[in-house]
């Protein structure tokens, strides 16, 4: 396999400015602005640089690098423990139901609520992959790259996570959902609030956005056909990390009323099912391709291998062991590709 995750470095700014202005908006992850995403590698420069074991507000970022080409590709980022310094807010879809004596009815009103229901979460978050590389399984490298990484070093991590996926966007850019509720007490579009909130924070959320429960009939029909759909672009990254065990549990971005995922953080798939094991040979006899990590924080590297068993071990194909870094006396973690 001629493509490795590795760890993000402050040469792949300009690799990431670049995928950043192909996103299309409601990319909250990765802005097209190089002060942000400079802070984003520095930050994540910070959480490679030590091997704490403790639980604070981290960032990861990992990369996509074609090793036969040096071409950078895709991203993928990690958060370690969301809403320490300013609120993370959702907005959480109930019900409430009342009834009428005389009336002889029940109605039942649909609402939400503007919550800090996951705050102190991990959260998975900022994929992408290129356009011209969306074959190949690559999407699900960089995805579950995040969790071998996660369980390579689980202290560091929360004991639920979360992944946001982004919501409907009609074709000038805009967000029905957006423009139905929130654009109303924020006197901005979407791609502003968007971009505004992708390098400031949330903060301006929470001095604006109304506190009371919103009742969605209220809402146009746009709005509400937009709540807790994602992006037609991001209906595969849904499946996939419904394959990993996360689920809708019916919270929803507070911009464009994409779906959140949840998950307990050990019960994730990859992180439940993957194996370590040492390589005593490089071999290319009875492998089947796998997804294998190895090394730590800065040397992390990820790739599709073709593994073995052996005893006392594992063996590794050629490519892939080059890919990684590895040889016989190393350890690695796999699990098989789905």
């Amino acid at each position: 396999m001629t493509f490795v995750i590795r760890a993000a470095n402050a040469d792949d700014l300009a690799h990431l400015y670049e995928m950043a202005k192909l996103t299309g908006g409601g990319f909250t992850n990765l802005p097209p602005d190089r002060n942000a995403l400079t802070a984003k590698l520095e930050r994540s420069a910070l959480a490679f640089g030590h091997d704490d074991t403790s639980l604070t507000d981290e960032l990861f970022v990992l990369m996509l690098e074609n090793v036969r080409t040096g071409e950078v590709r895709g991203t993928c980022q990690l958060f370690t423990h969301v809403g320490q310094k300013h609120p993370f807010y959702s907005y959480r879809i109930g019900t409430l139901t009342q009834h009428s004596r005389e009336l002889s009815r029940t109605f039942r009103a649909e609402m939400l609520s503007l919550t800090t229901d996951l705050e102190g979460a991990s959260e998975v978050g900022g994929l992408f992959l290129h356009p011209g590389e969306r074959a190949g399984g690559l999407g699900l490298l960089l995805a579950r790259s995040r969790y071998l990484f996660i369980r390579e070093h689980r202290p560091r991590f929360a004991d639920r996570t979360l992944a946001e996926l982004r919501g409907v966007i009609d074709e000038a850019g805009g967000s029905p959902f957006w423009d139905g509720l929130a654009g109303r007490f924020f006197g901005m579009g979407f791609q502003q609030a968007d971009e505004f909130n992708a390098v400031n924070g949330h903060q301006f959320i929470a001095d604006l956005m109304p506190k009371h429960p919103i009742y969605t009939a209220m809402l146009s029909e746009g709005a509400r056909a937009a709540i807790g759909m994602p992006h037609p672009s991001g209906r595969a990254a849904m499946r996939m990390l419904e394959n990993e065990g996360f689920a809708f549990e019916n919270y929803i971005d507070i911009f464009d009323g994409g779906p959140t995922m949840t998950v307990r953080t050990d019960q994730i798939r990859t992180i439940r099912e993957a194996q370590e094991a040492q390589v005593v040979a490089i071999s290319e006899d009875g492998a089947a391709e796998a997804l294998v990590a190895t090394a730590r924080l800065a040397s992390f590297r990820c790739a599709y291998a073709r593994i073995g068993t052996a005893d006392g071990g594992v063996t590794l194909d050629r490519e892939g062991a080059a890919a990684l870094g590895v040889g016989p006396g190393d350890r690695v973690s796999w699990i098989g590709r789905i």
